[in-house]
């Protein structure tokens, strides 16, 4: 179970529960047994791999492109690769596919209102205001994706729901 690398990317606005999505799928998927997991996230990712970069479009672009080289690394060596990332760009989500083994694409939609609602760290507010600038979905745009495999609505449903219905995929496509 779990010999077959895949990479399970999650794209969507920030507080949308793309981690907490990510993290509750990891733990899942280690108790069903699936030996090799990890998990890269965004705001991690950042500090260690990508902490020369700001949030510049070419900046997002090439922080997208060196998270993509490790989950291409990662799911082709046999690792269940779950990326957690804003990802506001089509084209770079689109890299992304080409490159990774066995990539799902997972949108993790949420409306504008129960973001602002949700954000504790008064980020949105913060946009709103100009005080933050290239600030996804509000200063800078998201590009939603087309046709990703899996749309998650996290104003509606659960966290263990929306995880239920990842692991299903993975199931039903004989990836676990």
């Amino acid at each position: 179970m779990g010999d077959e690398g895949f990479t399970v990317w999650f794209t969507g606005w920030s507080g949308s529960g793309k981690t907490t999505i990510a993290m509750t799928l990891e733990e899942e998927l280690k108790k069903m047994g699936v030996q090799h997991v990890q998990r890269l996230d965004g705001d991690i990712v950042r500090e260690d791999l990508c902490s020369d970069l700001g949030f510049s479009k070419e900046d997002r672009n090439e922080n997208i492109k060196r998270a993509t080289f490790v989950a291409e690394m990662l799911s082709k060596n046999g690792v269940a690769t779950l990326v957690s990332f804003i990802s506001p760009y089509s084209a770079l989500r689109d890299h992304a596919r080409e490159r990774c083994h066995n990539f799902i694409e997972v949108y993790v939609r949420c409306d504008k209102d129960t973001l602002i609602e949700r954000d504790v760290k008064g980020l949105y507010k913060q946009a709103i205001e100009g005080k933050i600038l290239e600030f996804t979905g509000i200063s800078d745009p998201y590009e939603e994706p087309e046709y990703p495999e899996i749309i998650l609505n996290t104003a509606e449903e659960e966290i263990p729901e929306s995880v239920g219905r990842v692991i299903g995929y993975l199931k039903e496509n004989h990836y676990i």
